[in-house]
């Protein structure tokens, strides 16, 4: 990178800081699907990603540098610039990733064979000349209420727009990043490239040591992603409770990934080639590494220091919102699963934590915490809980009113 692409100007750090966490969970979603698909191009758009991440947090760790006018103003940015690391940490770990696919690496077909079960389908697909999509806004597709396909960003001459709303119009050669469900996403990749989708045939099942290797590293994963959402939850709501669950995750990672060492060194010994384990070890350890970035975002609520404002401003401006709702009294979520009012499906909304109502220790986890993670379709809600949910603006306040709650999700 030429050094004149870094040279300090003035910048907003909070829009610099939104963008950022955009960027970071976007490579989130990529690098997997890469590896999941064996997808090159998909690849490459990570490495994209990952170089842009590295011009944003110059510029970030620049802006910081000069905000500080005195050892005050340092203890205050000192949980901004760790923000900021992380992000680059979770960029870092995306483009190892990525590179798995890129150089060969190599990945035992169990993986690709467990992956769809952790990773909802992800195409990167380029608006053909002739595709029916071209020159129509995305309100006018009416994309996801007819397929449950969501289109996550688009690039377009070599910049990205992250979460596209309705009015966000697609043009010819647009490359545009889908998610949902796979045969949604078949009709809507035909529909963007004028070509059919093939998706990856899945392998049959190998080695038990290596099969619970890849079920570590898939449970990993999970978690990794789910610990990122919180602790941007916890900056965000300057909640310590959440953070907390932010260290218990990071804390499990760790445990999975001690015993999926173990897995490999055995599966190792009963397989022709154990040299093609090499990407399975790269994975886990990048995934690790966004778990402990994941830490580093919620350390200053963790360690007291609060929240900067600067932050908890970028991350309610970010472009894939963060709300805390509660459950009115007789509202459509009050006595009713997440899978049964189909939160997700209506609103687009996921539901990454919920904190039971005072008095329920019927409802409890197993460790007696009065927060649910990563709640699934069973998971009830009643009246009183107060829930976390990840999603699009127009969606926020879908779920909002779902729950009665008439709390303001566009500020």
């Amino acid at each position: 990178m030429a050094a004149d692409d870094v040279a300090y100007e003035p910048v907003s750090v909070k829009e610099v800081l939104a963008e950022m966490k955009d960027t970071a969970e976007l490579l989130i979603d990529l690098s997997y699907s890469a590896v999941l698909l064996g997808d090159d191009e998909l690849a490459e758009e990570v490495l994209e990603l990952e170089t842009r991440m590295d011009l944003l947090q110059m510029r970030a760790r620049m802006s910081l540098l000069m905000a500080a006018r005195n050892p005050e103003d340092a203890e205050a940015l000192a949980p901004v610039l760790g923000v900021v690391g992380a992000a680059e940490k979770v960029s870092d770990a995306a483009g190892d990733i990525a590179k798995i696919v890129l150089e060969d690496i190599g990945l035992p077909d169990a993986m690709r064979a467990a992956l769809p079960e952790a990773v909802e389908t992800l195409v990167r697909a380029e608006i053909a000349p002739d595709s029916a999509f071209a020159d129509r806004s995305l309100g006018d597709i009416n994309l996801e209420t007819d397929t449950g396909v969501r289109a996550l960003a688009v690039r377009r001459q070599g910049e990205w727009l992250f979460n596209p709303d309705a009015e966000t119009t697609l043009r010819r050669g647009d490359v545009v990043l889908f998610r949902g469900p796979e045969d949604g996403i078949a009709t809507v990749y035909a529909d963007a490239a004028g070509e059919s989708y093939t998706p990856p045939d899945p392998p049959e099942p190998g080695i038990d040591d290596l099969e619970r290797a890849v079920d570590s590293i898939v449970h990993m994963k999970n978690m990794s992603e789910l610990a990122v959402d919180l602790a941007y939850g916890a900056v965000l709501f300057d909640s310590d409770e959440v953070a907390e669950e932010v260290l218990e995750l990071e804390a499990e990672v760790d445990a999975l990934q001690s015993r999926f060492e173990a897995w490999v060194l055995r599966a190792a010994s009963r397989i022709d080639d154990p040299v093609s384990l090499r990407g399975l070890v790269h994975l886990a350890n990048a995934t690790e590494v966004i778990s402990d970035a994941a830490l580093e975002i919620s350390e200053g609520v963790l360690r007291g220091l609060g929240t900067h404002p600067v932050v908890a401003e970028a991350v309610k401006e970010s472009d894939e919102v963060i709300v805390r709702l509660t459950v009115a009294p007789d509202s459509a979520l009050d006595g009713v699963t997440l899978g049964g009012q189909m939160v997700k499906t209506e609103t687009g909304m996921r539901v990454i934590a919920v904190r039971r109502a005072r008095g329920g220790r019927d409802r409890l986890d197993r460790n007696g915490s009065s927060w649910v993670v990563s709640p699934g379709p069973t998971t009830e809600l009643t009246a009183g809980d107060v829930f976390i949910a990840k999603g699009t603006r127009s969606g926020a306040g879908r779920l909002a009113d779902l729950a009665g709650d008439d709390a303001d999700v566009e500020d």
